[in-house]
């Protein structure tokens, strides 16, 4: 995976009617290590890892680089959404190379409440702004309920299923979006 290469870093932050998208800050770190410790936010991705090795590994300020946002609820990050251009060896299907790949990591306990859709979409408009025409992809288990109805509801078609990491997997893709043409002008609408 790559950054998104000419797009300026940090933004403004994004807010949305409840959440704040926003650069990561040392603040996140413990927040982080719990993401990536929890066996259930990691039982479609490979599993957990160890607390003990995250508390070495992860660095002080964790994923501070384009395309990656903290999300935050009420002043306290919940989760995490990456956006990365996908390259060749980050990706095993030839369709989602060259694409932005959407990735995305909330806590447990704040699961059913519509953050990470809400969330998802702020981050996949902001991407439309820096990045117009742009394909987003993003890759689930089809075992991942959760994360199916979530691609769904924010427009992702199926593009192929197959299998890694012993599991099916599936690829989806957004296409990107279709500009509006106003009423009146000479390429669309008609006469206001």
């Amino acid at each position: 995976m790559e950054d998104l290469g000419s797009v300026a870093w940090p933004p403004e932050p994004i807010r949305t009617e409840r959440l704040l998208l926003r650069e990561s800050e040392a603040r996140d770190r413990a927040v982080f290590v719990e993401l990536l410790a929890s066996s259930e936010a990691h039982t479609y991705l490979g599993g957990a890892r160890p607390r003990a090795e995250l508390e070495q590994e992860v660095p002080a300020i964790p994923a501070r680089w384009p395309g990656a946002f903290v999300v935050e609820l009420d002043g306290v990050m919940i989760g995490h959404i990456l956006l990365r251009r996908t390259t060749a060896t980050g990706h095993s299907r030839p369709a989602a190379v060259g694409k932005a790949d959407l990735g995305y990591l909330f806590l447990p306990r704040v699961w059913g409440f519509g953050y990470a859709a809400e969330a998802c979409a702020a981050a996949l408009d902001w991407l439309a702004g820096v990045l117009p025409g742009e394909p987003v992809v993003l890759t689930t288990q089809t075992a991942n309920a959760r994360s199916m109805r979530l691609a769904a509801k924010l427009g992702f078609a199926e593009v192929e299923r197959f299998e890694a990491w012993d599991a099916e997997q599936w690829l989806g893709m957004r296409p990107p979006a279709v500009p509006v043409v106003p009423s009146g002008h000479p390429y669309g609408g008609g006469p206001e």
